[in-house]
């Protein structure tokens, strides 16, 4: 297989995954944007780093979104070449926010647009490689498909289903000024659980993905029956997985998610944190006070696109299917 572009360019988003209950297997594309450029070349490796990251990010061979246009290129069989390669970064690193899922899945796509063929590299491949690097796809597949996501392995392979929020779903992020390492708040969760909080999560995450696919009051029934919206979101992004059990490796986190669920917010831990994110919309005085505390607060829809090739032979948005 052989390259047929020696230019091309990508536009990946951010993605916030867990929701709450659906710990690695729920996520949601936000309209914050990484965009990464690549010129195939003769020569070594160079890459140049705009915004989050810069000075600090690998840029050379080591860099994540290189690694990952490699790796798709060995599989497919296509060659190898020098990397000229400029990133412009919005997606804060080490935050939550699905900085290393995004890049792995922007590497993945520039390889499949250097290579300028549609059959290669499909959605399937971009999600199968991005969880070998990745490790699980809850970032992946959101960062893939767009939406809101339910990502799973079976078999050594991902999959994922594609859900189309509703209007109610305003995403509001609570950003710290500090990062958190990913291995460290996953070595605190617990080998084990409860039966009594396995099932609480479980009733919690397909409520979720009931609201998340668009439920409507028509079709609710029981103890549901009129319900706001509001209340429903409330209940369906309550968590005894993950979240408290890591308290200690981001306490200041859990005390924002503690404050706004009590002023009545749909807040969660993003990711492994620490950033929060509201799946509602936040209150003028509640901004206010957090960006007073040192937060910095910044608003993001939802995409309903994923990774999108805007420079090459077969620019397109990939995140169109709705399922794998």
């Amino acid at each position: 297989m052989k390259l047929r572009d020696d230019f091309v360019a990508v536009s990946v988003p951010a993605t916030t995954a867990n929701l709450g209950p659906g710990f690695d297997s729920m996520g949601m594309a936000l309209d914050l944007w990484d965009d990464v450029s690549v010129h195939a070349i003769t020569g070594p490796t160079q890459v140049v780093i705009e915004g989050e990251g810069a000075g600090e990010v690998a840029t050379g061979e080591d860099n994540l979104v290189v690694k990952a246009l490699r790796l798709a290129l060995d599989r497919v069989g296509a060659p190898q070449v020098g990397v000229r390669m400029r990133c412009v970064n919005r997606i804060p690193h080490g935050r939550g926010l699905g900085s290393s899922a995004s890049a792995i899945v922007a590497g993945l796509t520039l390889a499949r647009a250097l290579i300028g063929d549609p059959e290669a590299l499909t959605e399937a491949d971009l999600l199968d490689l991005g969880t070998e690097m990745e490790g699980h796809p809850d970032n992946v597949a959101p960062a893939v498909l767009g939406g809101a996501t339910v990502a799973w392995v079976n078999r050594g392979h991902a999959g994922a289903v594609r859900l189309d929020p509703p209007e109610g779903i305003s995403p509001v992020a609570f950003i710290p000024d500090f990062e958190l390492s990913t291995s460290l708040a996953r070595a605190a969760i617990p080998d084990q659980v409860s039966h009594r909080d396995a099932v609480h999560n479980v009733s919690r995450v397909a409520l979720l993905v009931a609201l998340l696919s668009g439920a409507s009051r028509d079709h609710l029934v029981a103890g549901a029956q009129g319900t706001p919206m509001h209340e429903m979101l409330m209940a369906a992004t309550q968590d005894r997985l993950h979240q408290e059990q890591r308290r200690s490796t981001m306490e200041t986190s859990m005390e924002m998610v503690d404050w706004l669920r009590s002023a009545g917010m749909a807040a969660v831990v993003s990711g492994a944190g620490p950033t929060v994110l509201s799946l509602e919309h936040v209150l003028t005085q509640v901004r206010i006070d957090a960006k007073a505390a040192g937060w910095r607060v910044l608003p993001l829809a939802v995409t309903m696109t994923g990774v999108r090739i805007t420079r090459g032979r077969i620019m397109k948005d990939l995140g169109t299917s709705s399922h794998m």
